[in-house]
């Protein structure tokens, strides 16, 4: 439960602006926006998506700083009446869409803040995400770092011993015992290496950055979608709140994150499908599925970032180049333009002399 998940972490003031007023847009600008969005994807060639607790709502698992979030309550000394249990919670229509977009193409990567294992659960697989604050379906040994799926939530929270040793499975060297710990990050925890790592050059690399359903408030997950407006790239943010970052973006949608990627899947030609339960690692049983982000993966994407941003970085050059020379032409036209009239001007007032 996101309650005990919340209550499980150290004492900390600091959460952020709570309990803002929600915003919707009207149906017909909402259809208008989903558009917009469909066309932005169409155009982009690397689209990645950024993840809160917002996606997760509609699966019975409260977000935190919404009206009824549960750090919002938490100040008022109440609890959400809605909270479902890790276990008992299914993958939302938004997990489905963003797995199946992954799969056609039209995604190339997400980003994700939660740690309720949906993304997984869903049958995403762990190279198209990085879980920057980490998975309660997941355990870490420290010695080997592989990191291993459960079947059921762990006991623990914030990188603490989960009572498992090491089973060493899958290829390479053997562990030799290592204890297991979960991989659900405190507040004074740095963000798993891996994980940052790709996420910051996806984010960076990105034509489009999507945030669906966070107030973006936490750092440095919630200023990673803009690291490609330097580069040229857009912005879409998709949040019932404000969020901290709405003046930069450039399409904000308010409604709920399901009915925008159900519009958006069905003008992309795209079939959101059912959660299936036989494609849910945590149902293979503990162990069988590993979820260790292999370090071939971000040395392969470090020589596509280096490329990528060289690429972007000569564009956006030539561009303000262009742009330069077009102000300039364009200047020395109104110059001309200012001279002519000047001139006509003072001739007029000469033959107006000469007559008087």
């Amino acid at each position: 439960m996101s309650c005990n998940y919340a209550e499980g972490l150290s004492q900390y003031d600091n959460k952020g602006v709570l309990g803002l007023a929600e915003i919707f847009d009207a149906p017909e600008l909402v259809e208008e926006k989903c558009e917009q969005l469909v066309k932005m994807i169409l155009a982009s060639k690397h689209t990645v998506v950024h993840t809160g607790a917002g996606i997760s709502t509609s699966a019975g698992i409260p977000d935190f700083r919404g009206p009824n979030g549960v750090w919002t309550l938490e100040e008022k000394g109440e609890k959400p009446t809605v909270n479902i249990s890790f276990d008992d919670a299914n993958p939302t229509r938004t997990h489905m869409a963003l797995k199946t977009l992954v799969a056609t193409g039209h995604v190339q990567y997400i980003v994700s803040q939660n740690i309720d294992g949906l993304h997984l659960r869903s049958g995403l697989a762990r190279e198209h995400l990085s879980e920057l604050h980490g998975n309660m379906f997941v355990e870490v040994c420290p010695k080997c770092r592989r990191q291993y799926v459960r079947n059921s939530p762990a006991p623990t929270v914030g990188k603490k011993l989960t009572g498992n040793i090491c089973p060493a499975t899958g290829t390479g060297r053997a562990c030799r015992g290592g204890k297991l710990i979960d991989n659900i990050l405190d507040w004074e925890h740095d963000l798993p290496e891996n994980d940052l790592q790709l996420a910051f050059m996806h984010s960076a690399m990105a034509d489009l950055n999507i945030c669906l359903g966070t107030t973006l408030q936490i750092v440095p997950s919630g200023d990673l979608p803009l690291k490609n407006l330097k580069h040229g790239g857009l912005l879409v943010i998709c949040n019932l709140q404000p969020t901290k970052h709405d003046k930069k973006a450039d399409l904000k949608i308010s409604t709920y994150v399901d009915t925008v990627l159900e519009k958006v899947a069905k003008r992309l030609g795209v079939e959101i499908p059912e959660y299936r339960p036989e494609e849910d690692p945590t149902k293979f049983g503990s162990y069988t599925a590993q979820w260790t982000i292999n370090g071939q993966m971000v040395k392969s994407l470090e020589k596509r970032y280096d490329s990528t941003i060289k690429e972007k970085t000569k564009l956006k050059k030539r561009c303000s180049t262009i742009s330069t020379q077009q102000e300039r032409e364009e200047l020395q036209r109104n110059n001309k333009k200012l001279k002519q009239e000047n001139h006509s001007s003072e001739e007029s007032e000469t033959l107006s002399n000469t007559c008087g």
